[in-house]
């Protein structure tokens, strides 16, 4: 009787475990979100509109407390499972620089710091794709102080302007 019992639970624990590994072999072929293409990149701006006014907070992701710069691109790409640094001056040799016609909604612009033109200190998402025309919202520790969304050939950010990257692909 206890052998017929040790044999029972023997299947019913091989058979669970066959599901488990079916499940688990099933999402491993999932693609991140960012290999996925036709991710909705209007979604991506609309999230990141939601967060408009919010304040600049240097060295924060925090939506409560406020942003800086980078810690805002990383908070939306994170929401859409899309993994980016963390700091701006990792954009600096990350992707391949676009031309402005290519320039999307959703890509990431780069720019030099405001008060030191020979490193990476600032970064936004084009919200409206026009070229050098472009608007992009981003954290700002500028006037706006905080989430805003401006013009890519103001004079703020035109001469600042290091290059354009698609991270979503």
């Amino acid at each position: 009787m206890l052998n017929r019992i040790h044999f029972i639970a023997f299947i019913f624990l091989l058979s669970f475990t066959s599901q488990y590994q079916n499940k688990v072999s099933f999402s491993a072929s999932i693609k991140p979100l960012n290999a996925i293409k036709g991710l909705d990149r209007a979604a991506l701006i609309d999230f990141a509109k939601q967060y408009l006014g919010t304040p600049y907070r240097r060295a924060s992701i925090d939506p409560k407390k406020g942003f800086d710069c980078s810690g805002f691109v990383y908070f939306v790409f994170k929401k859409f499972h899309i993994d980016v640094p963390r700091s701006s001056k990792e954009y600096q040799s990350l992707g391949k620089a676009l031309r402005p016609e290519e320039f999307k909604v959703g890509d990431v612009l780069v720019f030099y710091g405001y008060l030191d033109r020979a490193n990476i200190g600032h970064v936004g998402i084009i919200c409206e794709a026009n070229g050098m025309k472009s608007r992009f919202i981003h954290a700002s520790s500028g006037k706006p102080y905080g989430v805003t969304i401006s013009e890519l050939d103001s004079d703020g950010y035109r001469h600042r302007f290091y290059k354009c990257i698609d991270v979503i692909k």
